[in-house]
């Protein structure tokens, strides 16, 4: 009875955006999401490939162009959920990252731009809407990273803590004032994505299609907070009882060359 009443509550929700979707994890889930139904609304700063989506499904793909870091991309965000009509799910996948072992001052600042500023336009976006229109369920990538301070990726592992406790604010605060707004911080390992393009062999690799099938059923039930996959889950509560002093002392594998960080 459960699981109908889960399936049921989720064949009702149809219409979806889908930031960060032109490549990767985005990709995987607008597709899932397409197979069941959905209406979608998808963005991205490139659309070649996502207008090659929307050729496929011309009636349920609406595009849209958007920049995170532009302040005009609240405005387009609006736009796409009107021409949508409507939003049930808001699933954010945009996001950069880099080592940066140097302390590059535009890789870190860039860094802090995308997966900080431009990820609380555009959640606050999604969160008002639905804070306006009755509900609706706010699912977004963010990582393990967040879990402890990474030396390799100082800017990733910082910002995607920040992401991780914003959604949890969020939550607290959408409880306290009653609305009902769902949210799902999805935290997966290292996934097989153009994020991950230098000469490191990152252990215990996911595919993007695997993951997202992940997300659809986290979604479905209405999770929290899911780590992908099991393995990661272990390995990162382990990560939360090592102590800070020996922490700071473990030599964490970089690559040779500024290579992109994992999600």
């Amino acid at each position: 009875m459960v699981f109908r009443s889960v399936c049921t509550k989720f064949a009702i929700m149809k219409k979806a955006i889908v930031i960060g979707a032109s490549s990767g994890i985005g990709m995987e889930v607008a597709k899932l999401l397409l197979s069941e139904g959905w209406s979608i609304g998808i963005a991205a700063r490139r659309t070649d490939l996502l207008l090659q989506l929307k050729q496929r499904n011309p009636e349920r793909v609406e595009v849209e162009t958007i920049d995170v870091n532009n302040e005009e991309a609240e405005d387009l965000l609006l736009s796409l959920i009107a021409v949508v009509g409507g939003m049930d799910l808001f699933f954010y996948a945009s996001g950069i990252g880099k080592q940066n072992t140097e302390l590059q001052s535009d890789i870190e600042i860039n860094t802090v731009t995308t997966n900080a500023l431009g990820f609380t336009r555009m959640i606050g976006v999604a969160y008002r809407y639905m804070a306006n229109h009755g509900g609706g369920h706010i699912a977004a990538i963010t990582s393990i990273a967040g879990t402890k301070g990474l030396g390799p990726a100082p800017a990733y592992s910082a910002t995607k803590a920040f992401q991780n406790n914003y959604l949890q604010a969020l939550e607290q605060q959408a409880n306290t004032r009653k609305l009902n707004i769902k949210f799902t911080d999805i935290r997966p390992g290292f996934v097989g994505t153009a994020l991950l393009g230098d000469d490191i062999k990152y252990p215990m690799l996911l595919k993007a299609e695997d993951v997202a099938y992940q997300i659809i059923e986290a979604v479905k039930k209405e999770e929290h907070i899911k780590v992908i996959d099991w393995r990661w889950r272990i390995i990162t509560a382990c990560w939360r009882r090592i102590p800070r002093w020996v922490w700071r002392r473990l030599p964490l594998k970089t690559s040779k060359k500024k290579a992109k960080a994992s999600r």
